[in-house]
């Protein structure tokens, strides 16, 4: 085969419509995709369009070829690549029927021989490409769309749970406010009561019980004063910082030994019986 016919093969095989223009903007040639689309839209005369003043019909602002964008612009584009003024220009633009919608790039280029001053003028196809850009932009919307809604979701839960926290420790406090100044001074003056054995066994035991039910509630360095005397949470408060019983006692112009009866105490309510249990530790450990 040829060279010459090879390369009209070739170009007979694209999908893409293919014409040449002369140095005037006369079509010299068409591929057999272009004449196949001027015959399925109508064209009237030859469906080569050989002959036909393309660079004419666009300057005049007619319709060439489905091109429904600027034939103006194309116009001084086919120029300047005639000149060349450009190498190359490139446009989309649609061009929908009454029951499809297509989109096309244009693009004009150089006829590449040194003998002749021509123009390859191309339509390619892009509606698949338009068609799949279109759905990647549709699916990135909705994904937008689910993010703005995981996200509302997102605060609206974390302000549920912000308000379930809240609630959860005002129901804490009260609780603890209730031991107490409700429970707690009846059971102190029943500790100081003379009561026989077996009674302040059972005010031990209830006392006991007390802590137990506390001790989970206080997981809060501002929930201990719910619990604790006054004097025992500045005890508590010191113990946290480090001071020794000394410093303490300094502090609060109390013996030593108030100081450690106070830690006594707190490792008994705080449920620290254990010597394992540093006090301090377990004091820095609430938030």
């Amino acid at each position: 085969m040829a060279t010459q016919n090879m390369y009209e093969v070739i170009v007979n095989s694209l999908v893409t419509h293919v014409a040449v223009l002369d140095d005037h903007g006369v079509i010299i040639e068409t591929n057999l995709a272009w004449q196949k689309y001027a015959r399925d839209n109508g064209m009237t005369g030859r469906a080569d369009c050989i002959g036909m003043n393309y660079l004419q019909i666009c300057e005049t602002g007619g319709h060439v070829e489905g091109l429904e964008g600027e034939p103006k612009t194309v116009a001084e584009a086919i120029r300047a690549v005639i000149s060349g003024e450009i190498a190359e220009f490139t446009s989309q633009y649609p061009c929908h029927s009454p029951t499809e919608k297509h989109w096309y790039t244009l693009r004009i280029l150089p006829y590449r021989d040194r003998e002749v001053n021509r123009v390859i003028i191309t339509h390619e196809d892009i509606t698949p490409l338009i068609a799949f850009q279109e759905e990647l932009r549709q699916k990135e919307e909705e994904l937008r769309q689910k993010a703005e809604k995981l996200e509302e979701t997102n605060i609206a839960l974390k302000v549920l749970l912000e308000h379930r926290s809240r609630d959860r420790q005002e129901l804490e406090n009260r609780f603890l406010a209730n031991i107490r100044e409700l429970v707690l001074p009846s059971l102190e003056k029943l500790k100081t009561a003379r009561l026989p054995q077996r009674e302040k066994t059972i005010v031990g035991i209830i006392e006991e019980h007390l802590a137990d039910i506390t001790s989970p509630f206080l997981h809060r360095l501002s929930a201990l004063h719910l619990l604790l005397t006054p004097q025992e949470t500045e005890v508590a408060l010191l113990v946290r910082q480090g001071k020794s019983s000394q410093e303490i006692a300094d502090v609060l112009n109390i013996a030593v030994s108030t100081v450690s009866f106070h830690r006594k105490k707190l490792r008994s309510k705080l449920k620290l019986d254990s010597r394992a249990n540093n006090l301090r530790t377990y004091l820095l450990s609430l938030q």
